[in-house]
C-alpha cells in the first residue's frame, strides 16, 4: 500500500485540496442563506444548479480533455472553480449564486474526470482495489475536515471565501507538477436508462432515490443545522458526522449485501433509513443538540451505502462485461435524483419547517421499501454465485467505475500482466 499511494500522492493531494474547498463551499452556501428571505427554497433551487452542472460535465467534460490533455483541463477547470467560489463573495444574490453554482457543478465533474481517468491509468488489475480505496478515503475525509473550516469564518463574510478559493487554487500544484505520465480517457457509453431499467428495476430506482436524498443532504442538511440552533461550529461538526457516518457503514453494509438476496438488503437498508430519518425527526423536537449528533453518523450511514449497493445489484443483472457502461446510466440516474431531490426537500421545508427535510428523505426512503417488496414478487433473485463481490464506489463521474476491482480488466492488460 505505501508503494501504491506514493505513484498517486500528487493526484490524491489535488484530490485533497479540492474536496476541501468545494466540501466547505457547498456548506457555507446553505448557512449563509438559511436566514434570508428566500431560505431553503433558494437553497433548493441553488443546489439543484449545482447538480445541473455536475451532469452537464460528466456528459461534455471530457472533450476538453481530449482537445488539450489533462494537465491544461484540470488547470482551466480548476481556475474556473477558483474565480467561481471567490465570486460568491460579491454579493448574495440567488441569480448570481445559481450562475456560480452550475458554472462549479461542470468544473467540479470536468475535475473528477481528470483525475478518476488519470488514476485508472496508473493502475494495474493488482492495485486497482488499493487505489479506489485511497481515493475514497481521500474523497469523503477531505470533504469531512472541509466542513470545519467555516470555523474560520469573519463578521464581514469575505475571508472564507477568499481561503476556499486558495485551497481550490493550490489543488493545481501537485497535479501541474506531477511527473505521472496523463492517460487517455476510457471509452464510458452509458448503458441507456431504458435499457438499465429493464435489466434492474429496483437498482435504477434506488439509486435515482439515492439522487435525492443525498443531492437534499449536502444542499439543505447545512438550513437544518442553522435552523436547529447548531451555529456555525455546531453545523460543520454535524455535517462532518453525517459524511463519516456515510464511509464508516458502506463497507460492513455492501458485505452483508454479498451474503443475502442484495434486494433484502436494500429494502432494509431503505427501510432503515426511512425509521432513522423518522428519529432525526424527533431528536430534533426533543431541543437535545448531543441526541441528533448521536443519530446523525447512522443517518449518514444508512443514506451513503443506498447508491453502491444499488449499484452492484444492478450490475449483478447487467453481468460483469458491461460494468463501465452501467455505471454511466447509473450515475446520470443518480444525478437526475439529485437535480429534482434538493428543490422538492426545500418546498417541503418552506412549507412545514427545517425537519420536513428529514419527512422527505423518510418518504423517499419508504418509497424504495414499497417499490423493493413489489419487486420481489415479480421474478427470483439470481444465485448467490452470480452476485459480484461489493465495492464501495464514489457517486462522482462513470470514469472512476474501471477502478472497480471486480470490473473486467483493462484490455491493455488482459495480457501483459
Amino acid at each position: 500500500m505505501p508503494q501504491v499511494a506514493r505513484s498517486v500522492l500528487s493526484l490524491l493531494l489535488g484530490v485533497a485540496f479540492l474536496m476541501l474547498g468545494n466540501g466547505a463551499l457547498s456548506t457555507l452556501i446553505g448557512l449563509r442563506l438559511a436566514g434570508t428571505e428566500s431560505g431553503a427554497v433558494a437553497v433548493g433551487l441553488i443546489t439543484a444548479a449545482f447538480y445541473t452542472g455536475l451532469t452537464g460535465g460528466s456528459l461534455f467534460a471530457h472533450r476538453v480533455i481530449t482537445r488539450v490533455g489533462h494537465i491544461r483541463a484540470f488547470a482551466a477547470f480548476a481556475s474556473v472553480l477558483s474565480a467561481a467560489a471567490l465570486s460568491h463573495a460579491l454579493f448574495a444574490a440567488v441569480p448570481l449564486w445559481t450562475v456560480l453554482r452550475l458554472a462549479e457543478g461542470f468544473c467540479m465533474a470536468g475535475l473528477y474526470i481528470c483525475i478518476e481517468s488519470w488514476l485508472n491509468g496508473t493502475a494495474n488489475n493488482e492495485t486497482r482495489g488499493q487505489i479506489l480505496s485511497l481515493y475514497m478515503v481521500t474523497l469523503y475525509a477531505a470533504s469531512a475536515v472541509g466542513q470545519q473550516l467555516l470555523q474560520l469564518d469573519d463578521a464581514a463574510g469575505v475571508r472564507i471565501f477568499m481561503l476556499i478559493a486558495i485551497l481550490l487554487t493550490l489543488a493545481l500544484v501537485p497535479v501541474a507538477l506531477t511527473r505521472t505520465t496523463p492517460p487517455t480517457l476510457p471509452n464510458v457509453e452509458s448503458y441507456g436508462l431504458r435499457r438499465l431499467y429493464e435489466a434492474s428495476p429496483l437498482g435504477v430506482v434506488g439509486v435515482f432515490i439515492s439522487g435525492t436524498v443525498t443531492g437534499s443532504i449536502y444542499g439543505l442538511a447545512p438550513v437544518f443545522g442553522a435552523a436547529s440552533g447548531f451555529g456555525v461550529s455546531g453545523t460543520a461538526l454535524f455535517m462532518s458526522t453525517l459524511i463519516l457516518g456515510g464511509v464508516a457503514l458502506q463497507w460492513p453494509l455492501g458485505r452483508l449485501s454479498d451474503r443475502f438476496d442484495r434486494r433484502a438488503v436494500i429494502i432494509g437498508l431503505s427501510a432503515a433509513l426511512a425509521l432513522v430519518s423518522v428519529g432525526m425527526i424527533l431528536a430534533e423536537g426533543s431541543g437535545r443538540q448531543e441526541t441528533l449528533l448521536l443519530v446523525a453518523p447512522f443517518f449518514g450511514g444508512l443514506a451513503f451505502t443506498l447508491y453502491p449497493v444499488c449499484a452492484a445489484h444492478t450490475n449483478d443483472h447487467a453481468g460483469p462485461d458491461n460494468v463501465v457502461s452501467v455505471s454511466g446510466g447509473l450515475i446520470l440516474a443518480n444525478s437526475v435524483g439529485a437535480i429534482i431531490g434538493p428543490p422538492l426537500a426545500s418546498a417541503a421545508m418552506g412549507f412545514a419547517g427545517p425537519e420536513a427535510l428529514f419527512g422527505f428523505i423518510a418518504a423517499g426512503a419508504g418509497s424504495a421499501t414499497l417499490y423493493g417488496l413489489w419487486r420481489t414478487r415479480m421474478r427470483p433473485p439470481p444465485p448467490a454465485e452470480a452476485q459480484a463481490s461489493f465495492r464501495p464506489l464514489p457517486q462522482t463521474t462513470p470514469t472512476v467505475t474501471p477502478l472497480d476491482p471486480v470490473g473486467p480488466p483493462r484490455p491493455e492488460l488482459a495480457a501483459g500482466e
